[in-house]
């Protein structure tokens, strides 16, 4: 009984990723959490709707991403991190990877870099990417790419964003996004690996922001009105 148990555990580190699950799926009807059920700065109580998710099944989820990305991997990577807000989900998917490849047998080389993106303005996507940052993307010609991302919302942003990375040759290229909205504005893109895919709300915290505010909460929240009133930009 203990071989067959052994067998079952090795079939299923063995999956291939289009046998693994793709993302965790919330619901629409999903039961959200109470902001006095959990550690919420009195700064942005009255600004917030609800928690979404909290950071601990958060990060129990990246530790499942990193284990896929590492099952995968075989060469040496470039880890490109998208700021500003993908700059949580970068670390801690990193770490998370780094501790694997210091216990495992199976290893690999790991470079990082940053580049940035702009495309909203308050809720609403204002139609026009801007790329920014690094200023050494020719460097990126034949290596393996993962591009870490916050949230893939309409699809538009990193679709632009791929088309830039491969004007520079690398080798491949792969996308991690912590989040994927469900809307109806989608283009379709999927990343390659998705921690959560979440309804066609607006979300802050672990690092998401709105006008540049409430980076500095721990938990994925919906922001409510008064939220999107206080910390409107001006235009």
């Amino acid at each position: 009984m203990m071989a067959d148990d052994e067998n079952k555990t090795d079939e299923k580190r063995s999956k291939s990723p289009q046998s693994r699950t793709t993302s965790i799926v919330i619901p629409d009807d999903y039961t959200s959490y109470s902001l006095d059920d959990f550690c919420v700065p009195a700064h942005y109580y009255d600004d917030l709707k609800c928690v979404l998710l909290p950071k601990g099944l958060i990060l129990d989820r990246v530790q499942r991403l990193a284990e896929d990305i590492c099952h995968d991997i075989s060469s040496p990577l470039v880890a490109l991190c998208v700021l500003k807000g993908g700059y949580q989900f970068f670390t801690d998917l990193l770490d998370c990877i780094k501790n694997h490849n210091a216990t495992s047998e199976k290893s690999f080389q790991m470079q990082v870099d940053f580049i940035k993106v702009k495309s909203y303005m308050n809720d609403q996507s204002t139609g026009v990417v801007n790329i920014m940052g690094s200023d050494n993307l020719a460097s990126l010609k034949g290596k393996s790419i993962l591009i870490v991302e916050d949230i893939i919302d309409t699809g538009n942003t990193m679709v632009k964003l791929l088309e830039t990375i491969k004007k520079f040759e690398p080798k491949q290229v792969m996308v991690a996004s912590l989040l994927l909205k469900r809307t109806k504005r989608s283009n379709g893109y999927r990343p390659n690996y998705t921690g959560f895919e979440i309804p066609d709300a607006f979300v802050v915290g672990y690092a998401l922001d709105y006008n540049e505010y409430f980076r500095d909460l721990n938990h994925v929240c919906i922001i409510n009105e008064r939220g999107k009133k206080r910390y409107a930009a001006n235009t």
